[in-house]
């Protein structure tokens, strides 16, 4: 059953993707994922001790078909060391206005999708803009000036907070590792990080190239228009771990299943139900508990000294309204 439950997570996983990629009536590019997947994958099986042989076996591919995939997503064929993505919008900087059959001739050693896809993607990225239609097509990468303008009008989109909360939940971590993780551009990744540690939300340790970044807290206000994807990454992440906890300790152990897991009720309700309203009112309720709870734990720490182990204990709640009728609702 643990591939049909992985089939099944991957279509709930690709509905979240797909909702997060069209809210608030824009577009995400997309045309990385499936590589970004791949690679992601590749990464922790091998963190987990997997030889390439078996990782390709997994992936039903021969070791050198998965060898020159996992080359092809890491760098160009055509530069090597860099990524092909950055590779292509290089060339168009450096020779300004550019013919998409000058790309195609200058990439004829790459996969033609795939270099489609990439070029779609800078566009969609707003990193180069593109004129004309058919073989008249060509493009242009933005200037410095333009790039800062449009850096500028996504100051508000809650890059600091997701930063922080990958920080907070993963660090410490390195600037190169923070640029892995987050895909955000190494400038708007600095840019950044001087306010999280300026406004001591974040720790810096060391300098230059050594420095790491660590947070002892995060907060993301209720409601809050600024700082959602934080939260839903937040979010997202502790559900995991809840899961992966639960995976990897012993089911056995005593008592462990009121310390480690995780439980999901559901409750139908109608005008007039006599448990409706106590229903509706049980995230707030648990919030408040919680809320009550972590104040007290920090504040006793806040006067203790904490020592190198300890154990954190990470509580995710979640409540969701689904309209049904007599045909039955959708299911997601």
């Amino acid at each position: 059953m643990t591939v049909e439950l992985i089939h099944a997570i991957v279509r709930q996983t690709t509905v979240l993707i797909a909702q997060l990629a069209t809210s608030g009536g824009w577009r995400a590019p997309l045309a990385q994922l499936a590589d970004q997947v791949f690679q992601d994958l590749v990464t922790e099986l091998e963190r987990q001790g997997v030889s390439r042989k078996v990782s390709a076996d997994m992936f039903g591919m021969g070791l050198r078909t998965y060898q020159r995939r996992v080359r092809r997503i890491t760098e160009s064929s055509v530069e090597r060391g860099r990524s092909l993505w950055e590779a292509v919008l290089d060339h168009i900087r450096r020779r300004g206005i550019t013919p998409r059959a000058e790309i195609l001739r200058a990439f004829a050693g790459e996969d033609d999708v795939l270099l489609r896809g990439v070029l779609f993607d800078l566009c969609e990225s707003r990193l180069i803009f593109q004129a004309g239609q058919g073989a008249q097509v060509v493009y242009r990468a933005v200037s410095d000036d333009e790039l800062g303008a449009l850096r500028a009008l996504r100051s508000g989109e809650g890059v600091d907070e997701l930063v922080w909360a990958i920080i907070y939940r993963e660090g410490p971590l390195a600037r190169d590792e923070l640029l892995q993780r987050t895909h955000i551009e190494r400038a708007e990744l600095d840019a950044a990080l001087g306010r999280l540690v300026e406004s001591a939300r974040v720790e810096r340790s060391g300098e230059g190239a050594g420095a790491t970044y660590s947070a002892g807290s995060l907060y993301v206000l209720l409601g809050s228009p600024v700082g959602w994807e934080a939260a839903i990454f937040d979010h997202f992440q502790a559900m995991v771990k809840t899961i992966l906890c639960r995976l990897r300790e012993d089911r056995s152990a005593p008592g462990l299943g009121d310390r480690v897991g995780g439980s999901t009720y559901t409750l139908d309700l109608w005008p007039g139900h006599p448990h409706e309203q106590r229903a509706y009112e049980t995230l707030g309720r648990l919030r408040a508990q919680l809320v009550e709870l972590r104040e007290q734990v920090e504040a006793f720490n806040a006067a203790h000294e904490r020592p190198d182990r300890y154990t954190q204990v990470v509580l995710y709640i979640g409540q969701c309204l689904i309209q049904q009728d007599s045909g039955g609702g959708d299911e997601i």
